[in-house]
């Protein structure tokens, strides 16, 4: 997007402060920074200024500023993104609208099992809010000490509760939006059924802030868990995974809340650079499964219905071994050697990362071919392959081969490996983004391989929504023309 005209910027700031205070609008290049990189420190931008309303009036007088100036906003949140989608570019034109002062709990709801908060709520604090009101809120992820729920419902999140609570859409009744215009819609229903016309919650849930401005939700609560058991099973294959899931799944049915796939590779990673996290077997196994089972009954009821379960898969040959939690410390290490593969790879060197879904029939034929592919193209490629296997995402990475520069394997080798993967990804009818969203990571990417009607679509509710271009602009598509740009 190109520069404004001077006198149109410093028009435009002044009505901010105006608006929202001097202190709450950030110029210096030393008070925006932490805005204008993202978590992975791919994206460098630049932006004419930081924007942070206390709350959503303030927002929409924002949005209203914005429109009436030709000022592209960038929605953030906890800049814990992982495509660039809450991230300037680097021209200097756009404005951050950072919704971090929207931080309220605004209800608690026991009886609709519901809870009413800001887009600025940090994820632990809604769960935290949550297990207070004997109630769990189950989405789980990696960054949820530091993500909001507005950029959890803007890349509709998965996490690893997705197998039995669904993604971040399927935990949402509904939403206040400040739209393009700077009007707010209040559509904070609590309502689990509600037929009267076009279902415009859904609409702005993972559209990362291209149509519009989330500044609260009403996200959905369901009853704690008497008991959880957490257990490791060693397995020979993908597909004996599959056959596992299969297996848990008629034992368990809804108590399986929780079924991660992870390499060998993957735990050869952790341990090498986080040695206190050991390998919980003696031998070697080519994949590994974290599952938890959580039971409304009691631990007991739990245990026995896990103990029925492995002595199933032991018996049809599935699993090779397993170990069970005997304590939450023990539950807790379980899990952590499952959080701490990303970590890894980062200490490993930088590697080409992959957020793809599946039809999770697919996924051991995925596996085996794309690994086969890669290995052609770039012998020695180790890879990491990760994820919830319960419901199709894998996070299929590839690290650099034994002693190779990382860097220079990045320069060399990403735009071929995703072209590989990718390609895989669309001969299973799969997705290139199942949790991460497209940002400016994907754009490009999912262009090529959605349908010519899909696009099309997709660019008439963009353009019937937000006609001047000023939301997000960049992310997720490209727009046919940038009706946005101010004048210069």
């Amino acid at each position: 997007m190109s520069q404004a005209h001077p006198d149109t910027s410093t028009a435009f700031l002044d009505a901010c402060i105006a608006a929202l205070g001097a202190q709450h609008v950030l110029t210096d290049a030393h008070d925006t920074a932490p805005f204008v990189t993202d978590w992975r420190k791919r994206y460098q931008g630049a932006a004419r200024a930081v924007l942070c309303p206390a709350d959503t009036r303030e927002v929409a007088a924002v949005v209203k500023l914005a429109h009436a100036h030709r000022i592209a906003l960038v929605p953030q949140g906890g800049n814990t993104g992982l495509a660039g989608g809450a991230t300037p570019d680097a021209a200097g034109g756009e404005a951050v609208l950072s919704l971090r002062r929207l931080n309220r709990v605004r209800e608690i709801d026991p009886h609709n099992n519901t809870i009413t908060v800001e887009a600025g709520v940090i994820l632990a604090e809604v769960q935290a809010r949550a297990a207070e009101a004997g109630r769990l809120f189950p989405l789980s992820l990696a960054a949820e000490g530091s993500c909001t729920i507005g950029g959890n419902l803007s890349t509709n999140a998965g996490g690893t509760g997705v197998l039995r609570y669904g993604n971040t859409r399927e935990l949402c009744l509904g939403l206040e939006v400040v739209t393009p215009e700077g009007e707010i819609w209040d559509g904070l229903r609590g309502l689990r059924k509600d037929n009267t016309g076009y279902d415009l919650r859904d609409l702005f849930i993972g559209a990362e802030g291209t149509l519009g401005i989330i500044t609260a939700a009403v996200m959905k609560l369901h009853p704690q868990p008497a008991a959880r058991v957490t257990a490791l099973a060693a397995l020979g294959s993908a597909h004996a995974a599959l056959d596992f899931l299969a297996l848990a799944q008629r034992y368990a049915g809804p108590l399986l809340t929780g079924f991660e796939l992870m390499s060998d590779f993957c735990m050869r990673l952790v341990g090498r650079h986080f040695p206190q996290l050991r390998y919980p077997f003696q031998t070697h196994h080519a994949q590994v499964v974290l599952l938890e089972l959580s039971d409304n009954e009691s631990e007991e009821h739990a245990r026995a219905l896990f103990e029925r379960l492995m002595e199933a898969a032991l018996e049809q040959g599935l699993v090779e071994d397993a170990v069970v939690a005997e304590s939450l410390a023990q539950s807790q290490a379980f899990w952590n050697i499952r959080e701490h593969i990303p970590l890894a790879q980062a200490q490993e060197g930088l590697n080409v990362k992959h957020d793809i879904g599946v039809p999770i029939s697919r996924i051991g034929h995925f596996i085996e071919e794309t690994d086969a592919e890669i290995a052609r193209t770039v012998p020695g490629a180790r890879m990491v392959t990760f994820g919830h296997l319960g419901d199709g995402n894998l996070h299929y990475n590839v690290q650099a081969p034994e002693g190779v520069d990382p860097k220079s394997f990045l320069a060399e080798n990403e735009k071929t490996l995703n072209r590989i993967v990718y390609d895989s990804v669309h001969r299973h009818r799969g997705t290139i983004s199942a949790e991460h969203g497209l940002g400016q990571l994907k754009v490009d990417e999912a262009a090529h391989y959605k349908s010519a009607v899909e696009l099309r679509l997709m660019q008439a509710i963009k353009a019937a929504l937000d006609p001047l271009n000023l939301m997000n602009p960049g992310k997720v598509l490209r727009t046919p023309r940038s009706t946005g740009e101010a004048s210069a």
